[in-house]
């Protein structure tokens, strides 16, 4: 059974056992990824900046954390109060933002000249999906 209520719908299962039912939204991962890209254009909830070149983003911990396995280690360790700069070197201020937007939307649009580096600083930072590392959640 499908239940709609203005944009959202959600798929309703009963199941046999125990009187159960199970609910799903449909468009749930659509929507985090929505909610998590508009927080980084309104600089709302960030709790880390990335800086480079005399610049800075402000982004989100958990975001960063779960698309790569270098900012996993070092921003899990920090206390959740805390709000660390992390300055990125050999990496210019348009590459940082090609590779914010990958781990925010899980795609990117760039040159063929410009592949050669966003795959070296994606294999530096050990971004999961674009380089062979495999997500250790």
């Amino acid at each position: 059974m499908a239940l709609k209520k203005g944009r959202f719908t959600m798929d309703i299962q009963l199941q046999d056992s125990e009187n159960q039912c199970s609910l799903k939204w449909n468009k749930h991962e659509d929507n985090l990824l929505n909610v998590f890209e508009q927080l980084l254009h309104q600089e709302a909830l960030v709790d880390v900046t990335l800086a480079t070149e005399g610049k800075s983003l402000k982004c989100h911990k958990v975001v960063l954390s779960a698309c790569s396995s270098y900012f996993k280690s070092i921003l899990s360790g920090t206390d959740q109060t805390q709000h660390p700069i992390v300055i990125l070197r050999d990496i210019s201020w348009s590459e940082l933002n090609i590779i914010v937007q990958y781990m925010y939307k899980g795609e990117m649009n760039i040159s063929q000249e410009e592949l050669p580096s966003v795959l070296k600083i994606a294999e530096s930072l050990k971004l999961y999906g674009l380089v062979d590392f495999e997500s250790k959640g």
